[in-house]
């Protein structure tokens, strides 16, 4: 990706003077929240008769990815950041991850899901950053952690509104922004709010914003 763009730390979804600290536009959101018992039985029953997201290629109004690569949310939330919106037109042309995206696009999720874990070189580049963090790394890769991260984007095709997990059946679709609207303006901000809420955590929440 470009250097021209890159994460900065969203310190209040209120505060009209920590906000404005964000560059404009801010191209994507990534949250970053404690999971419970109550929120993965509530994510259960929504996705229960929810259908399969099929879509690929010029059907799509955003592309998402599967996620089938244990505790690594924190990449799919980087992917989906990176791959949707006007963030697509800072991937450097024949870099790896323009290559992935081309590679991805037309395929169904779980074929778009298998490139992802069959990428030596993502997963070598991940490892890598993923390393000089100061969270602890679980001994067994397949062992549960407590945080989870979701990313929204605004669609480079029809101006919506996003919400991208990969654990989920497919996008979330937030509604129509306006055509001058980011991701950080007053329908963005209200869609995190109301995630939150929905969480009923009242800590332990972080938000990342994909910038100039």
């Amino acid at each position: 990706l470009s250097s021209a763009l890159e994460f900065h730390d969203v310190l209040s979804l209120d505060d009209a003077n920590l906000l404005a600290l964000v560059p404009r536009p801010t191209l994507a959101l990534i949250l970053v929240f404690p999971t419970s018992s109550d929120y993965e039985t509530e994510i259960a029953n929504k996705d229960k008769d929810a259908v399969e997201y099929t879509k690929s290629g010029e059907k799509e109004d955003v592309v998402w990815y599967r996620q089938t690569i244990n505790n690594a949310c924190g990449l799919y939330g980087i992917l989906h950041a990176v791959s949707n919106g006007a963030a697509r037109d800072f991937i450097v042309p024949g870099s790896h991850l323009a290559q992935l995206l081309t590679s991805c696009a037309p395929l169904k999720s779980l074929d778009r899901a298998a490139v992802l874990e069959e990428d030596e070189q993502l997963e070598a580049t991940y490892k890598a950053v993923a390393l000089q963090g100061d969270s602890e790394v679980p001994t067994n890769p397949e062992d549960e952690v407590d945080f989870h991260y979701v990313c929204f984007v605004k669609s480079h095709k029809n101006s919506h509104l996003y919400e991208l997990d990969g654990d989920r059946k497919g996008p979330i679709d937030w509604g129509l922004l306006g055509p001058d609207d980011d991701i950080l303006s007053e329908k963005g901000l209200s869609a995190v709010r109301e995630f939150i809420r929905r969480v009923s955590r009242s800590m332990g929440f972080s938000l990342l914003a994909l910038a100039p």
